[in-house]
């Protein structure tokens, strides 16, 4: 059972549809329903391709919606309109993005860039307390404040993406989507970074989600792990539950394709095959999306798309084998 018990963020049938021409829409979200709840780390991950990272930014309303909702502690996040409203929203919810070099202005000096929000919202109220503010914000994520006049090529991708975590907090936010924000670092930066995330997630009472292609970081600082495929939500559990007992094919699938440090596990563990390509979001499946790839499709995966159901506490899957109403199809699989 999830220890959080209030929701921050309440997703409701959220789509994103991308139009490509007349006669093609490509599907990039097709109806997302989860919640994240306050203090916690919600993880978001899939193969490149299936959605992810317009869900974070359809949430975060850098994409307007198609279709469906986000609720921000009640509220409708796509229904707020006049600036002031924007405004408020934009301070509560900040993003770390994925290419630390390309989300940085070359041309601003690190202190104008972490202190660019810190002047939108009238956050201090003199030359000096910008400066002091933003060489706090350096040292919280561990650099000096002497780089503040530096310009971000003069940096690794490490410190990059450090400085990019400073300006997501200069606005004191309650919720973070980070999207793939290791991807781009060496293997031997990226647990720092995580471990930097986690540590100033315990002190500032950050909420976050995360997305990622990495399951085995994704296991380290999630509490909940949701898997989507082509546009849609496959599974949602706790870290542990989803690791221990996963129950949709898709999650078996990712699950069996990440490495076991123990060699003699390695050696004897069965790895899960997936035939066939990833299909395109502008022509998907009828039916289940996964079915054309999935070892135990049968005919009902073709006609009814699965319904999203808890199928024990916290344990969500949309998988025909695990509805009552099919038990039966599957038998013999």
């Amino acid at each position: 059972m999830s220890n959080f018990k209030d929701k921050l963020v309440e997703i409701r049938d959220l789509r994103k549809h991308f139009k490509i021409d007349r006669n093609n829409t490509l599907k990039a979200v097709d109806g997302l329903n989860f919640d994240i709840y306050k203090g916690e780390t919600f993880g978001l991950v899939g193969e490149s391709g299936c959605g992810k990272s317009t869900a974070g930014r359809t949430i975060m309303r850098l994409y307007d919606a198609t279709d469906g909702e986000v609720f921000f502690k009640g509220e409708n996040v796509h229904g707020k309109k006049s600036n002031q409203e924007l405004k408020q929203f934009n301070q509560n919810m900040q993003m770390i993005f994925q290419d630390p070099y390309a989300s940085l202005n070359p041309r601003m000096t690190i202190t104008d860039i972490i202190a660019e929000g810190l002047d939108i919202h009238g956050l201090t109220k003199s030359k000096k307390e910008r400066v002091e503010r933003v060489n706090e914000l350096l040292e919280t994520v561990g650099l000096n404040k002497e780089h503040g006049n530096r310009y971000p090529h003069e940096f690794s991708g490490g410190q990059r993406q450090r400085i990019g975590i400073a300006r997501a907090l200069a606005v004191n936010p309650e919720f973070i989507v980070a999207d793939e924000p290791i991807s781009a670092l060496d293997v031997s930066i990226q647990a720092q970074v995580v471990n930097l995330m986690k540590r100033l997630q315990k002190e500032q009472g950050l909420t976050y989600l995360f997305i990622a292609h990495d399951l085995s970081m994704v296991r380290h600082i999630s509490d909940r792990v949701g898997v989507m495929y082509l546009g849609n939500m496959a599974e949602i559990a706790t870290s542990e539950e989803l690791y221990e007992n996963p129950l949709h094919p898709y999650t078996r699938v990712l699950l069996s394709a990440v490495p076991i440090p123990d060699p003699n596990l390695e050696r004897t563990r069965e790895r899960i095959e997936v035939k066939g390509e990833l299909p395109s979001p502008i022509n998907p499946p009828s039916g289940c999306v996964f079915r054309t790839r999935c070892p135990f499709a049968t005919d009902v995966c073709a006609k009814e798309r699965p319904i999203f159901q808890e199928h024990k506490i916290d344990h969500w899957v949309a998988c025909h084998m695990f509805d009552k109403r099919y038990k039966d199809e599957f038998k013999n699989k």
